[in-house]
């Protein structure tokens, strides 16, 4: 009986009369859809040609012409994503769905997302339902195939026939002539006028009839309106009620006139355009708008997508195009078009305006038509949404809201203005009715071009309706509404659900007006807030009964119940506070929970955020006094305090909570009672104060607890002093010069309440001056700077509190050199500023001078100079004399305060001075004289005076860092080479340091490290850097040789000859050719290392086991060197200089093993043997064999023994050979194969044909046409594409 009532209530709602579009939800401002501020934030005005486009011109363009029209962000594609289905038939019928259903093994189920709830209500029409199946059985009606929906809902069949029903679901008209099944085929499209007086039917064979549904009978038949043998795909009534339009399945778009002359009926078409010329699937009309006196009023408009553009035009008065864009997408999908009409905001007020959807494949795109005047009608492109699914079908709900529905039958509701999804609904068991057979035009023998038909497999256009924000769906046995629910149908929805926590969000998601598709609230916002704040108490009870009583875990550890109550109790304190109802959280809520302690607890806790936050300001006494001893009994102290001082005062118990916090040290907690609720600001000053007192001024530890403290006195008198409360917030106006005045009357007291025999004067400005100086006197400069310290009296007071100050800390061994250079300095600041009226004697700061520059005080001398220049910065140099200044500098080695001296005075020398005799500023001296030589702003003598002063410190410089030095020089002195070469002569060892930095930098220039122009070195530098190289680094001397050739060859070998580096002459005679000589060194060193060996192991200790192994290493070491040498001049030499380089070294390496045989472990002559192996291996590629085994042969190291003994080494010997042979003839094989595949390639290319594009060369134009033996010709392929070159050549 519900259901039924359900059923009858939705489809009155669906019927009701036509009436004004509801403001709160059809209209829409400049935050929604206003092109000046809409998502996008961009307008696309379409540029004025001087000659309109027409629509045919517009049909003949090719699809993929550059889109100049639109910005780039509307070309971007989306994916899409085929889906595989089962096919479902249905046998003798014209047309139903014809297309394959979504199998439910691929459909996803339905997505309710918790923030927006269930927002679409599904309801079944069962009359309805019930009589199209019984129709179908009973007088063989046929299935469903299409619909029209305005006062009454019109159902076609497959056979035919049309059903009319009323708002009541019940059966008024069947229409069907008799003949309609066999001649007509299946209705394919269905159209109703404004009135529903009339119903125009299109039909599977290509008739039109016109019924009047007042009486049920037939006015018109019209079957010569269009091209026979093609199927009616849409048809619709414009506003004239003479008017229609309608498409076909051969693409062709028609205008049908109705006419009645002498009480005879007529009609006739007229073709808009053609199929042939772009094959339109859809169209849609735009129908007037409800406003009176729109611009609009006085056009037709129609919108009509092909597969590859969206284009609008005006059929009345004249036909014209307003608006055209491109549509890609997939070949098997449809373009979609959705009107709909919203209130735009503007300056002059609002004014109604359409709004055009269009889409294909993923991707929707949203157009605005402007119409200022009839013939200024423009386009502004809002926006584009791309969705992760494959549209079938799309239309509007509302003026903020799409429905969509995929390819996998599910229905999307999304929110246009936020591009955000609010609920998937599957909508699979509609067995929603398919127009496929109609594009196909099976009925007529399916005559349709291949891309109509595949891209119609999904097509749907005449089972989906919308009407007053219903959508209708048709299925193959039954009638389906979706609608929006109210925001109270939701709520309650997920209520009865028990989805509680989701119903408390979004109720206030409701209240804070941050919901989507909202229906059904008022446009008063006070009502509103009401009327939602009423019902989310309602669930708001629910929800703590339910939380309280059957939803408490009944049973397993206590951890359960805890994690109950913490997900519970944060949702009752949110929903509570945002709708400013605290009554309901202390009162109801608190008392419901009260009855178990495990609850209470944890509600007492979860207030804790939201107190923090400040959302929480004001607790009921009752429940503040429980929140307190719920944190004394879990010993929280530090955290009640962080709640006491957000927390409005009226809910504490004063008393008690001022011995809590006392009792705990809560200084924060003390200070917020007693300036909140006593207005006291000097109370919890002096308290604090003499606690301070006792640890600072006697000189005592100071402990963690009472640095904390120290650290909140400073800030709460900071804060007093700039009219700031103390944690936050600000003093109120009235009171605040009062709190100002008291606090710095308190700090300045000679003496304390109850002061001790012992306590100096002005204890408390004395106990935060030994504290923080510093800190101190930047707060009481932030105090000078407020208004009031500029009246006669203030300024008295703020010479009482300078005078205070140095009385205190003047010739007062109290205080370190940094704090009074502190006080001066913030005293220097004061009498700097434009306003001042400080007195301070210049007596004062020549004590101080004297006092921080004392030359016999050798502690804390970095603090004493930071201090200093931190008070020649504030008070400048006119509060002391500057030649004593210096001189006091100079003495005391105050470098850095000569410097701002010296710099003064243009002493650059000087300042250089002072940078080299800081250490720990020494090497800032190389950028200082980068810096003051590139100056064009200095003086020629004064860069003269300085270069000296540079040359002169260059031993110092190079001892400080050689590479900066020697980029300097390169950089900026080029020209003083010699000069600095001379000066380090005496230095050898820095003279090299010197030329190494110079040296390094030139290389690192030459590889394009360093950017600079240097300098050029000559070779007699490079010469001198070998000679010294060979003196203090000589292992690096053949390195360095080998990488550059900067230096002369007979020079450099006669430095290595005197320092007798023989790897580096080795080098460079090898470089010069004379290789014998080269050849004899490197022999003579593997000979000594041999030698060295040898000996090692002749000795035969243990404790040289080390040695051994550094031998062995240098012989392997000397070996390869000469291995490799040999190797590198081999080719160049004659069979018999080549014996004479190998076997010296083959002799070498075979003679220890005669000289060691039965002396040595036998592990050392196998090491021998190896590396003789090697030996052999390395010269087999440049002697022949027979010579080698020859020469091993006559050794009395190999003669007099067994073959096994050589057996190995000839072995080894025949492999490589082997080896060697094996990959030389592979290496042949491979490039002949590679010279005869090119040689191919390019014979291919030669006898390949040409054939040429045009009767003449490209170039020259020459005819080819008069040449008969083509013999004759001989053609030249140009690197040009498109070329053809040729020769005629002479008998």
């Amino acid at each position: 009986m519900a259901e039924s009532e359900e059923e009858s209530s939705c489809l009155q709602q669906v019927y009701v009369e036509k009436q004004e579009l509801d403001d709160s939800e059809d209209v829409l401002d400049l935050d929604s859809i206003d092109v000046r501020y809409e998502i996008d934030d961009r307008e696309f005005d379409l540029p004025e040609v001087s000659v309109p486009q027409s629509l045919e011109s517009i049909l003949n363009e090719p699809d993929d012409l550059p889109e100049i029209e639109e910005d780039p962000l509307f070309l971007e594609q989306a994916e899409t994503a085929s889906v595989t289905s089962d096919a479902v038939s249905f046998a003798n019928n014209g047309a139903t769905s014809g297309r394959s259903t979504p199998s439910r093994q691929v459909r996803k189920d339905s997505i309710q997302y918790p923030l927006h709830g269930s927002v679409l209500r599904h309801v079944v029409l069962r009359g309805i339902s019930s009589q199209i199946v019984s129709a179908a059985e009973r007088v063989n009606a046929g299935l469903p195939s299409a619909m029209a929906v305005s006062a009454v809902v019109a159902i076609g069949s497959t056979h035919g026939v049309v059903l009319i029903f009323d708002p009541k679901q019940t059966l008024k008209l069947c229409l069907s002539n008799g003949q309609t099944r066999e001649q007509y085929g299946a209705v394919s499209a269905l159209a109703l006028n404004n009135d529903c007086t009339r119903l125009l039917v299109g039909h599977a064979r290509g008739q039109i009839t016109m019924w009047d549904l007042t009486t049920g009978k037939l006015l018109r038949t019209i079957t010569d309106a269009h091209q026979p043998g093609s199927a009616i795909l849409h048809i619709q009534f414009t506003d004239d009620p003479t008017l229609a339009i309608f498409s076909d399945s051969g693409g062709s778009v028609f205008e049908l006139n109705f006419r009645r002359l002498m009480g005879v009926r007529g009609s006739d078409s007229t073709c808009i355009f053609s199929g042939s010329r772009g094959e339109v699937c859809s169209i849609l009309v735009l129908h007037a708008g409800p406003l009176q006196d729109h611009p609009l009023d006085d056009l037709s408009i129609m919108a009509l997508a092909t597969m590859s553009k969206v284009i609008v035009i005006t059929i009345r008065p004249k036909l014209r195009v307003l608006f055209h864009h491109p549509l890609r997408g997939n070949s098997n999908t449809l373009p979609l078009l959705a009107w709909h009409y919203v209130f735009v905001q503007q300056q002059t007020g609002r004014t109604l305006e359409p709004v055009l959807a269009f889409a294909r494949s993923s991707t929707i795109y949203f157009c605005q038509l402007v119409c200022k005047s009839p013939d200024n009608v423009q386009f502004v492109l809002l926006q584009k949404l791309t969705v992760p699914y494959v549209l079938i079908h799309m239309m509007w709900i509302n003026a903020k809201t799409l429905i969509t529905v995929d390819s996998l039958e599910r229905m999307h509701l999304v929110d246009v203005r936020h591009d955000e999804e609010l609920q998937v609904l599957d909508v699979g068991d509609v067995k929603l009715v398919y127009g496929s057979s109609h594009f196909k035009s099976l009925a007529t023998g399916g005559n349709v071009s291949p891309a109509m038909a595949l891209a119609g497999e999904n097509a749907c256009y005449q089972s989906v309706a919308l009407f007053r924000g219903q959508v209708l769906l048709l299925g193959t046995k039954s009638l389906h509404v979706f609608t929006i629910r109210t925001w109270f149908e939701r709520i309650n929805y997920l209520a009865r659900q028990e989805h509680y926590v989701e119903a408390l969000a979004l109720a206030l998601s409701f209240y804070e007006g941050s919901a989507r598709a909202v229906i059904g609230l008022d446009s008063n916002v006070e009502k509103r807030k009401g009327l939602i704040a009423s019902k989310l108490l309602r669930v708001l009870y629910e929800f703590v009964e339910a939380s309280a009583t059957k939803n408490v875990p009944t049973r397993g550890a206590i951890h359960l119940l805890v994690e109950h109550y913490e997900s519970v109790m944060p949702v009752c304190i949110e929903s509570c506070i945002s709708i400013d109802r605290t009554d309901v959280l202390f009162g109801d809520v608190y008392d419901r929970f009260s009855q178990d302690f495990v609850a209470k607890a944890l509600f007492l806790e979860s207030l804790e955020p939201y107190i923090l936050d400040d959302k929480l300001r004001h607790i009921a006494p009752a429940v503040m006094q429980e929140l307190v001893e719920n944190y004394e009994e879990r010993k929280e102290i530090d955290d009640l305090e962080r709640l006491i001082v957000h927390l409005d005062i009226m809910s504490m118990n004063i008393d008690h909570i001022v011995k809590l916090c006392w009792k705990h040290s809560l200084y924060d907690g003390i200070i917020y009672i007693f300036n909140q609720s006593m207005n006291d600001y000097i109370s919890p000053l002096e308290e604090l104060l003499n606690i301070l007192m006792d640890s600072i001024l006697n000189k005592k530890d100071l402990t963690d607890k009472v640095v904390k403290l120290a650290n909140k006195v400073l800030v709460y008198v900071s804060c007093c002093l700039a009219g700031r409360a103390y944690p936050v917030g600000d003093i109120s106006e009235s009171i605040m010069l009062q709190v100002k005045t008291s606090v710095l009357k308190a700090l300045t007291v000679l003496h304390t309440k109850q002061p001790a025999e012992e306590e100096p004067v002005y204890p408390y400005l004395r106990t935060l001056l030994h504290y923080s100086t510093r800190e101190f006197l930047n707060a009481l400069a932030l105090a000078f700077e407020e208004p009031e310290f500029e009246s006669e009296v203030g300024r008295q007071q703020k010479q009482r509190i300078v005078d205070i100050l140095l009385q205190i800390m003047v010739d007062n061994m109290e205080f370190s050199p940094t704090q009074v250079g502190a006080l001066f300095t913030f005293l220097a600041r004061q009498m700097a500023k434009a306003a001042n009226t400080i007195y301070v004697s210049r007596m004062l700061f020549e004590q101080v001078l004297e006092y921080l520059s004392n030359p016999n005080d050798s502690s804390r001398h970095e603090e004493r100079e930071q201090a200093l220049i931190e008070l020649l910065h504030a008070a400048g140099l006119q509060q002391f004399d500057e030649e004593r200044l210096l001189a006091l500098a100079e003495r005391a080695e105050f470098y850095r305060v000569c410097e701002l001296l010296y710099d003064k005075q243009h002493q650059y020398d000087k300042v250089l001075s002072c940078y080299l005799r800081d250490t720990s500023r020494q090497v800032q001296a190389f950028r200082f004289i980068e810096i003051v030589m590139s100056n064009p702003a200095r003086k020629a003598a004064e860069k003269k005076a300085f270069r000296r002063k540079v040359l002169e410190s260059i031993e110092l410089l190079v001892a400080i860092d050689q590479q900066q030095t020697a980029e300097l020089l390169a950089c900026v002195f080029p020209d003083s080479m010699h000069e600095v070469t001379t000066r380090l002569a005496h230095e050898p060892r820095l003279l090299y340091a010197f030329l190494t930095g110079l040296i390094d930098y030139k290389e690192s220039q030459a590889i394009g490290i360093k950017k600079k122009e240097g300098i050029v070195i000559g070779s007699d530098v490079y010469e001198q850097y070998i000679d010294l190289m060979c003196e203090f680094d000589p292992a690096n001397v053949c390195t360095y040789v080998k990488s550059t050739d900067a230096y002369r060859l007979e020079n450099t070998l006669e430095i290595c000859k005197k320092h007798q580096v023989m790897d580096a002459m080795a080098h460079l005679l090898e470089k010069s050719g004379q290789v014998h000589d080269a050849f004899v060194i490197l022999l003579q060193n593997l000979q000594d290392k041999v030698g060295d060996l040898c000996s090692v192991l002749l000795a035969g200790h243990e404790s040289h086991t080390v040695d051994v192994s550094a031998s062995w290493s240098a012989l392997q070491v000397a070996l390869c060197v000469v291995v490799q040498f040999c190797q590198r001049v081999s080719g160049k030499l004659e069979e018999a200089e080549r014996q004479g380089l190998w076997f010296p070294i083959l002799e070498t390496m075979m003679h220890p093993q005669r000289k060691l045989d039965h002396k040595v472990a036998p592990q050392h002559l196998d090491s021998f043997k190896e590396l003789t192996r090697h030996v052999l291996n390395s010269m087999m590629g440049y002697i022949s064999v027979a010579a080698i085994l020859k020469c091993i042969m006559e050794d009395p190291a190999y003669s007099t023994g067994k073959l096994s003994d050589i057996k190995e080494l000839v072995l080894g010997m025949l492999e490589m050979y082997n080896y060697e042979s094996t990959l030389l003839h592979s290496m042949k094989n491979l490039l002949n194969q590679d010279l005869h595949a090119q040689l191919a390639r390019l014979q291919q290319t030669a006898n390949r044909g040409y054939a040429a594009k045009s009767d003449a060369c490209d170039l020259c134009h020459k005819p080819l046409a008069h040449i008969v033996d083509a013999d004759n010709i001989v053609l030249f392929r140009s690197a040009l594409p498109a070329c053809l070159a040729f020769l005629t050549l002479g008998n």
